[in-house]
């Protein structure tokens, strides 16, 4: 019958083929070779049908095929590569190579298997890599590792080998399955800070990417090991015990943004019921008395990262609901707590205000009425329960919280104040002979005060107490606290007494040619006070933000606007300033509330207080974490007062700590670079990018930096008529490190993003080809790397700049560079170095035997 004919058969199998029905085509070859006993022909539909077979990546089948054709016709090329083409797919890339170098001999010139060489080779010399080196060294580090008898700084060495080697896939796969899990917890055994450390940072590594490992990792390292990690009175422990519970936790829920191994994927099963166990073990933690207040901070912490929705736009609040009715008492016996009361838990400075963040957060993540109502009723009854006539301690515990909730979800603070007896208890604690109630009285009247009626209660019932306070005490956070909570109308004379004790008022600049005319006419010159020199008035300012200067300063702020004038604003405005001059102090006045108080002085009030409110805020925004600092939406309000520094009129140190500001929150995320954007910054950023002082010019570049990897920033680069991008080519070519870096950096993102650009690179200077050799060859390994990537991202956007490129002394760059060993300190510019090298193959530019970085 015809269309039993072999021969027809494998004419409708190549049609169909053609037509790309390859399920049709592989049943009219199965049903020839079926018919026929002829060797060539049998052979040829063998071949075809593991074609078939590679279109539909089945790839087993595919070589399976062409081995049978093969073994009809040893030189059937075809076949040859096609199973090369299946063997490489399967992994079994040493077999592919032997094929494709057949097929090469047998035709030389062919490009395709020339490039199909090169490829395997190259993965053939990675997976060896992998294979024995990656093997041999995480056995070597984990010998050094436990080995008593090995100096300190081959053991550190070790573990920041094995730390770096973690991170990367192939070799976090290598530790987990060379018993890696046990030797670690080995390595924690020790007990000794820098191998726990170690440890705890490489099960980070391994963790992260990778949803199957971090399951593996929690289960077999126990949950209740890594919650005993983070409790331990270590600070660095606990803060790498929480990344590594931060990395479990954004696998489970996905959020972990890079490429996942489909193959590893599939073996992970629903881990909704892991996340919330640990949440519950998180709860706990915050009570427990062993767990040191580090460990309760980044408990907290984690709470505050993985609980609220990040997008109130998702409906479903579960995991906040789950808190609340699992743990919201929890958290209040965290917030209630005080340093002096007997039995406190184990606190930092910051621990009751993130707790109150935390409250706060939980507050504002819930949909309606009803479960704020439920939120209150906790809340309410959690406080009541603590009033105890005969317990003094109780009731300080119970006014605590309600000052924890007047910081945090203040509605909810404010309807326990209506209570009866909160009030009255709050005074009465004032008369009491003990500085502790006194001092805890006076924290949550401070926080109350801040609402008219309650104020009232205070000014009709406690006045008096309150002046003898003042009058009697010796402690100073009393004296102060007790000094705001009294009257608020003396709110001007406390700011001026402020601004005197940080004598942080303008003072003209001396000019030392007038005073010595002055001497001469005999004037009389007035001399500084020795107490206003700059050691005596750090000191005051130290005592007074140990005194508890911002709280205070933050209840003034929310007197009444008819109390609180422009001009009380301004001295206010002065003293943040002063207490915000040395760096170290910074993070106290951001755990007292001082971001939050700033923005308001910084957008309301007199010119000169405005600016020196802002000017406090960019020296907060330049060197803290601004998510913590101005937590919610208060973060993108910190961004116009900084842009108004952006002012040639004010001066550098202003223009310059407002600039690292800005480059600290453009850092941060797309929404704040737009409205960076929005607030119009980016001609006066570039106005700065010219700037003689070498500072100011750094921190203007460094902010454009992160600025680019805006879109609407690239296309200014873009743009027709412009020199931005010969600028930018031209800083790098300075000599300040930091400065190239931030340029290099600017160059990296933008010609990624963009091969216009790179065209543009190559026309706008005819130093950009010495600037980039320059860079790839810095000391700075850093500024090498991103030299580098420069180069690859040129020769991927086109093959004649690649050939400009590969002609120039860059060649010869990069082939030193390829030939380097591994190292931990230099693998990401070899790395680099050898996939432009791989390009330039790639393009044939040069030779394979040019890789012998490889």
């Amino acid at each position: 019958m015809a269309e039993m004919d072999p021969i027809q058969l494998k004419e409708s199998g190549n049609e169909f083929f053609q037509n790309k029905d390859y399920d049709k085509a592989i049943d009219c070859y199965t049903k020839a070779i079926q018919l026929t006993k002829e060797k060539k022909v049998l052979a040829t539909l063998y071949r075809n049908r593991a074609a078939c077979y590679l279109k539909k990546e089945n790839y087993v089948p595919a070589a399976s095929d062409a081995s049978k054709a093969i073994d009809v016709d040893a030189s059937d090329i075809k076949a040859l590569f096609r199973r090369s083409q299946a063997l490489e797919k399967l992994g079994k890339l040493d077999q592919a190579f032997k094929d494709a170098q057949r097929c090469a001999t047998m035709e030389p010139k062919n490009k395709m298997f020339q490039e199909t060489l090169q490829r395997l080779n190259h993965d053939i010399q990675e997976k060896l890599k992998i294979q024995f080196s990656t093997d041999s060294r995480v056995e070597r580090m984990f010998e050094v590792l436990l080995d008593e008898n090995v100096g300190k700084e081959r053991k550190e060495k070790a573990a920041n080998n094995l730390i770096v080697l973690a991170r990367e896939d192939a070799g976090a796969e290598r530790i987990f399955r060379n018993n890696g899990l046990n030797l670690l917890l080995q390595l924690i055994e020790t007990k000794k800070p820098e191998m726990m450390l170690a440890a705890i940072r490489t099960l980070s590594g391994m963790c992260s990417r990778h949803k199957s490992r971090a399951l593996a990792v929690m289960h077999f390292v126990e949950l209740d090991k890594i919650c005993s990690l983070m409790a331990l009175d270590n600070e660095e422990i606990a803060l790498a015990t929480s990344s590594l519970f931060q990395t479990i936790l954004d696998n489970f829920e996905g959020k972990d943004s890079k490429e996942h191994h489909g193959k590893d994927e599939a073996l992970v099963l629903d881990t909704s019921k892991d996340v919330k166990m640990v949440i519950t073990r998180l709860l706990e933690m915050l009570v427990h008395p062993s767990v040191s207040g580090h460990g309760r901070d980044q408990a907290l912490n984690l709470l505050i990262r993985n609980v609220p929705r990040k997008d109130l736009a998702i409906k479903d609040n579960t995991k906040s609901l789950e808190t609340i009715d699992l743990g919201l008492k929890k958290i209040l016996k965290v917030g209630g707590q005080f340093p002096e009361m007997p039995n406190c838990l184990p606190l930092t400075e910051n621990t009751c205000l993130t707790a109150s963040i935390l409250l706060n957060k939980l507050y504002c993540d819930l949909r309606d009425d009803q479960e704020r109502a439920n939120f209150r009723k906790i809340c309410e009854g959690y406080v009541t329960s603590k009033f105890d006539p005969k317990n003094m301690d109780k009731n300080l515990h119970a006014i605590q919280c309600v000052s924890a909730l007047l910081q945090g979800p203040f509605d909810v603070g404010n309807s326990i104040l209506a209570l009866q007896g909160v009030m009255e208890m709050m005074v009465a604690l004032c008369g009491s002979d003990r500085e502790i109630d006194q001092m805890v009285a006076l924290e949550a009247i401070i926080h109350a005060a801040s609402k008219a009626s309650r104020a009232g209660f205070i000014i009709t019932n406690g006045i008096t107490l309150l002046k003898d306070m003042y009058k009697k005490s010796t402690n100073e956070k009393i004296k102060i606290r007790a000094l705001v909570s009294a009257d608020k109308t003396i709110l001007y004379a406390v700011a001026s007494v402020l601004v005197n004790c940080t004598n942080s008022y303008d003072v003209k600049e001396k000019i030392p040619e007038l005073v010595e005319l002055a001497k001469l006419s005999k004037q009389h010159v007035p001399e500084d006070h020795p107490k206003d020199k700059k050691d005596f008035v750090m000191q005051r300012v130290k005592r007074l933000i140990k005194a508890g200067v911002v709280s205070a300063l933050a209840v003034m702020l929310k007197a009444d606007s008819a109390i609180l004038t422009d001009q009380t604003k301004e001295l206010m405005a002065r003293v943040f300033l002063a207490l915000v001059e040395d760096v170290r102090d910074r993070g106290k006045i951001v755990a007292q509330g001082g971001g939050k108080s700033l923005l308001p002085l910084a957008l309301h009030g007199t010119d000169v207080g405005k600016v020196k409110a802002s000017h406090a805020l960019a020296k907060i925004a330049a060197i803290s974490d601004p998510e913590i600092a101005f937590p919610g939406e208060r973060i993108y309000e910190v961004v116009r007062p900084l842009v108004s520094l952006l002012n040639t009129e004010l001066d550098g140190l202003q223009n310059y700590e407002a600039l690292m500001g800005l480059t600290n929150l453009s850092a941060k995320s797309e929404k704040l670079r737009q409205k960076i954007i929005k607030e119009k910054a980016l001609p006066e950023i570039e106005c700065y990018m010219y700037e003689e002082h070498d500072q100011i010019r750094q921190a203007a570049t460094e902010c454009m930096c992160n600025m680019v990897i805006s879109k609407e920033v690239q296309e200014r680069f873009m743009a027709e008529g412009n020199d931005r991008l010969k600028l930018m080519i031209l800083l790098c070519g300075e000599d300040e490190v930091k400065l190239q870096r931030a340029g290099s950096g600017a160059l990296a993102t933008l010609t990624a993003s963009h091969k216009e650009l790179c065209q543009k690179l190559t026309t706008v200077t005819a130093q950009w080809l010495e600037i980039l050799q320059r860079l790839c060859l810095h000391d700075n390994v850093e500024v090498q790397h991103r030299g580098l990537v420069i180069v690859l991202n040129l020769m991927e956007a086109d093959k004649e700049i690649a050939k400009k490129l590969i002609e120039s002394e860059l060649l010869e760059i990069l082939t030193m560079i390829g030939k380097m060993e591994d190292n931990a300190k230099n693998q990401n510019v070899i790395n680099v170095a050898r996939e432009c090298l791989v390009k330039a193959m790639d393009y044939s530019l040069i030779k394979p035997t040019s890789q012998h970085g490889k």
